[in-house]
């Protein structure tokens, strides 16, 4: 009877850190969609979303390793440890634990790349950090698959609602760069702002300084300048 307990409180423990994985990865996804070029969030400092981002990494890292323990020490299915990381050789749903298995590696990768970040080059990073796109969906995939208890009506709505958050993130940001310059427009706008910047220095530097009073033709006692600076009667007779 304990047995029986225990095993139900693994499969439960497993269940749950696998739908709190999907959350968490998918606050993942929708906080990196909306990331703009300089690495800021509307309305918020980059220290701020850099932070956040890197919490809810961790968060989701933490229960990704528990519901991978979960599933090995589960009794009540056969997962050894190699199927875990190498796809689709586990002998209990080689598809869906296989699709697991990728997903794994790739947020894997993406994890090891970031740790690392700053000993590669940064098109080389990014390009890693791409794939956390191509790891949801197939991690969204080995949930549905394997999840065999999925006709409760919130585990659907959680599910779907973490589908349509990134289906709108992703949609946000792509109206968002259609609506901005081309790069070659870009860099041409930053050009000819920089030109017109240094036309008008230029233009400043040409303007001569104001006249001080009495300094001009028409001022009186010109060309001597102002009265305090002309000769003296004494000085015109010497």
């Amino acid at each position: 009877m304990a047995s029986t307990a225990a095993d139900i409180a693994l499969w439960h423990t497993g269940r749950a850190t696998g739908i709190f994985s999907i959350v968490l990865l998918t606050v993942v996804i929708v906080t990196g969609v909306f990331v703009n070029r300089k690495g800021e969030l509307a309305g918020q400092p980059k220290s701020v979303l850099t932070e956040l981002h890197r919490n809810i990494s961790l968060l989701a890292l933490a229960f990704v390793l528990v519901h991978v323990l979960m599933a090995v020490v589960d009794p009540t299915v056969s997962i050894s440890p190699a199927a875990l990381v190498v796809p689709f050789a586990s002998a209990y749903e080689p598809a869906w634990i296989g699709l697991g298995a990728i997903a794994f590696d790739l947020f894997t990768a993406v994890l090891i790349t970031s740790l690392v970040r700053q000993r590669m080059g940064h098109r080389s990073w990014l390009v890693v950090h791409w794939l956390t796109y191509a790891a949801w969906p197939v991690a969204l995939a080995h949930g549905l698959g394997t999840a065999t208890d999925l006709h409760s009506a919130w585990e659907l709505v959680l599910t779907w609602a973490c589908a349509a958050a990134v289906a709108l993130a992703l949609g946000w940001r792509l109206v968002a760069s259609r609506r901005a310059l081309p790069p070659g427009q870009r860099a041409a706008a930053l050009l000819s702002d920089a030109d017109r910047e240094r036309a008008a220095a230029s233009a400043a530097r040409r303007i001569p300084p104001p006249s001080p009073p009495g300094d001009s033709p028409a001022a009186p006692g010109w060309p001597y300048g102002p009265a305090s600076a002309r000769p003296t009667g004494g000085d015109d007779r010497a």
